[in-house]
Protein backbone atom coordinates (compact mmCIF):
# COMPACT_ATOMS: atom_id res chain seq x y z
CA UNK A 1 0.00 0.00 0.00
CA UNK A 2 1.49 3.29 -1.23
CA UNK A 3 1.25 6.81 0.62
CA UNK A 4 -1.59 7.96 -1.47
CA UNK A 5 -3.98 5.12 -0.65
CA UNK A 6 -3.28 5.13 3.44
CA UNK A 7 -3.81 9.06 3.07
CA UNK A 8 -6.82 8.18 1.21
CA UNK A 9 -8.50 5.78 3.89
CA UNK A 10 -7.50 8.03 6.46
CA UNK A 11 -10.34 10.77 4.48
CA UNK A 12 -12.76 8.34 4.65
CA UNK A 13 -12.54 7.29 7.73
CA UNK A 14 -12.33 10.67 8.85
CA UNK A 15 -15.05 11.84 6.86
CA UNK A 16 -17.82 8.67 7.86
CA UNK A 17 -17.03 10.43 11.25
CA UNK A 18 -17.48 13.64 10.93
CA UNK A 19 -20.66 12.01 9.00
CA UNK A 20 -21.77 10.10 12.16
CA UNK A 21 -21.15 13.38 14.63
CA UNK A 22 -23.45 15.69 12.35
CA UNK A 23 -25.91 12.70 12.31
CA UNK A 24 -26.24 12.83 16.39
CA UNK A 25 -25.72 16.57 16.81
CA UNK A 26 -28.83 17.27 14.95
CA UNK A 27 -30.98 14.17 16.06
CA UNK A 28 -29.96 15.50 19.79
CA UNK A 29 -31.69 18.81 18.34
CA UNK A 30 -34.45 17.54 16.51
CA UNK A 31 -35.51 15.37 19.90
CA UNK A 32 -34.80 18.66 21.88
CA UNK A 33 -37.17 20.76 19.74
CA UNK A 34 -40.19 18.42 19.18
CA UNK A 35 -39.83 18.36 23.21
CA UNK A 36 -39.93 22.54 23.32
CA UNK A 37 -37.02 21.77 25.24
CA UNK A 38 -34.64 23.99 23.40
CA UNK A 39 -35.07 27.36 22.67
CA UNK A 40 -32.33 30.12 20.20
CA UNK A 41 -32.47 33.60 19.39
CA UNK A 42 -30.12 36.13 17.46
CA UNK A 43 -28.95 38.50 19.72
CA UNK A 44 -26.64 41.41 18.47
CA UNK A 45 -25.04 39.08 16.05
CA UNK A 46 -24.79 36.52 18.35
CA UNK A 47 -26.74 32.83 18.63
CA UNK A 48 -27.86 32.22 21.72
CA UNK A 49 -28.54 28.44 22.71
CA UNK A 50 -30.72 27.67 25.58
CA UNK A 51 -31.51 24.21 27.15
CA UNK A 52 -34.85 24.26 30.15
CA UNK A 53 -34.50 27.57 30.45
CA UNK A 54 -30.53 27.18 31.14
CA UNK A 55 -28.88 29.36 28.70
CA UNK A 56 -25.62 27.03 27.99
CA UNK A 57 -23.56 28.72 24.58
CA UNK A 58 -23.25 31.96 22.63
CA UNK A 59 -21.51 32.08 19.06
CA UNK A 60 -21.76 34.54 16.05
CA UNK A 61 -22.57 30.96 14.01
CA UNK A 62 -25.39 28.94 14.72
CA UNK A 63 -23.65 25.13 14.45
CA UNK A 64 -20.67 26.24 16.76
CA UNK A 65 -23.64 27.42 19.75
CA UNK A 66 -25.65 24.63 19.13
CA UNK A 67 -22.51 22.22 19.44
CA UNK A 68 -21.56 24.12 22.54
CA UNK A 69 -24.93 23.45 24.06
CA UNK A 70 -24.62 19.71 23.65
CA UNK A 71 -21.41 19.17 25.01
CA UNK A 72 -22.37 22.20 28.43
CA UNK A 73 -25.64 19.86 29.08
CA UNK A 74 -23.45 16.83 28.33
CA UNK A 75 -20.97 17.90 30.95
CA UNK A 76 -23.49 19.12 33.47
CA UNK A 77 -25.43 15.62 33.62
CA UNK A 78 -21.86 13.95 33.94
CA UNK A 79 -20.71 16.29 37.01
CA UNK A 80 -24.40 15.62 38.74
CA UNK A 81 -24.24 11.98 38.30
CA UNK A 82 -20.48 12.06 39.44
CA UNK A 83 -21.14 13.98 42.30
CA UNK A 84 -24.24 11.82 43.78
CA UNK A 85 -22.08 9.24 43.70
CA UNK A 86 -19.90 11.07 45.95
CA UNK A 87 -22.78 11.36 48.45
Amino acid sequence: MDGSTDLQAVRRCAAATANAEDASLWRWFSGLVEERRIRWCLADSDWLISVDHRHLATSSSFDPAVREAKVRLEEGRASRRSSRRAV
